[in-house]
């Protein structure tokens, strides 16, 4: 996952509440260190929280609203934002409460380097988590590759585009095409994110090779918000599902089916739906190949939008629907520096 700032999105559901609730449990077990009694314990941490949560939602609301502007400044100046902001709010609300160094009845800047201290623990655990979710995106991409991509899949293709070298040679050539272009992007860094309109040009090229090879067994129908076209998402988040789709939907049956691709967008969130027939219960292997599949666009969602990300699936009305709800983030633009004008003459 690329990283567009070297602070992490404080709007990120999942983060704030980590970080609500691990900052509540550190004061928690400090107010611990100066008491005896269990009444005691919770007063002294009532009056330590009476200034920390302020500091803390304070912190997270306006870091959140920073980030969203600073993302043009150098590193070094977001970085020095997002540390210095805590220590910030607590001058500001010890002079508001009337209590400085109200922490434990000390100095204020000493509890406002305390903060600083605390927003730097912040910020290097949230490298680390940044740094330890590389190795699992990389071999999410791995799986994908081995468990998505089959051998016979690459044979009927190829197998379709031979078929039709003699009778259509121009439809055989756009075949290879897809099929290039396919795994040309499988290749790709599964790290990477990419405009969803460039998915669903993905998509369309896999589905077409399929309907080659299924024939009219196959049909698919798309309905796309052209709002949600700029998001961007992990590369291969829908095709994965789509080859499920195929491959547990319409492949078991003679019987010809429908894939239903429904694209939509909601203020700030992206929802997508994909619907095949439902076979009933398929054998442990085909079991087993949804299961992969979904766990694998699970990961990657919450690896990129954590608990605001959501994807389930159902059987309804003889159909199977996986649907997925995550927030709709757009590519910034690069930071440009004016050109310098030239010299005045001396």
């Amino acid at each position: 996952m690329a990283v567009d700032s070297p602070v992490p999105d404080w709007c990120n559901l999942g983060l704030m509440l980590r970080i609500v609730v691990a900052v509540n449990v550190l004061f928690f077990c400090i107010a611990a260190l100066s008491v005896r009694t269990m009444a005691q314990w919770f007063n002294q941490w009532l009056d330590v929280a009476m200034l920390v949560e302020p500091v803390l939602i304070a912190s997270l609301f306006f870091g959140c609203l920073i980030r969203r502007v600073t993302w043009r400044l150098p590193e070094a100046a977001q970085f020095a934002i997002a540390l210095l902001l805590p220590a910030v709010f607590t001058l500001a609300a010890e002079r508001l409460m009337g209590s400085p160094g109200s922490f434990d009845g000390g100095s204020p800047w000493r509890d406002a380097v305390f903060a600083t201290l605390l927003s730097a623990s912040v910020l290097y655990w949230a490298r680390l988590r940044e740094r330890a979710y590389s190795p699992a995106l990389a071999e999410a991409q791995l799986q994908a590759l081995q468990s998505r991509i089959r051998p016979h899949f690459l044979f009927n293709s190829l197998n379709a585009a031979l078929g039709l070298i003699r009778k259509d040679p121009r439809r055989a050539e756009t075949l290879l095409e897809d099929i290039s272009d396919l795994f040309r992007v499988l290749m790709r860094d599964g790290r990477e994110r990419v405009p969803l309109s460039n998915e669903i040009a993905l998509c369309k090229q896999y589905l077409a090779i399929e309907e080659l090879r299924l024939g009219d067994r196959l049909t698919t129908t798309w309905k796309v918000d052209d709002g949600a076209l700029a998001a961007l998402v992990p590369t291969l988040l829908l095709q994965p599902l789509i080859e499920n789709a195929v491959h547990h939907g319409i492949e078991p049956s003679i019987a010809p089916g429908t894939i239903d691709i429904v694209v939509a967008r909601t203020g700030r969130t992206i929802d997508i739906a994909i619907g095949n027939p439902w076979q009933g219960e398929a054998s442990a292997e085909a079991t087993r190949g949804n299961r992969i599949g979904l766990d694998n666009v699970r990961q990657r969602l919450a690896l990129v939008h954590d608990l605001e990300a959501t994807i389930d699936h159902v059987v309804r009305d003889g159909r199977y629907v996986v649907r997925l709800r995550f927030p709709a983030e757009r590519r910034r633009a690069p930071r440009t520096v004016a050109p310098r004008g030239p010299r005045p003459a001396s």
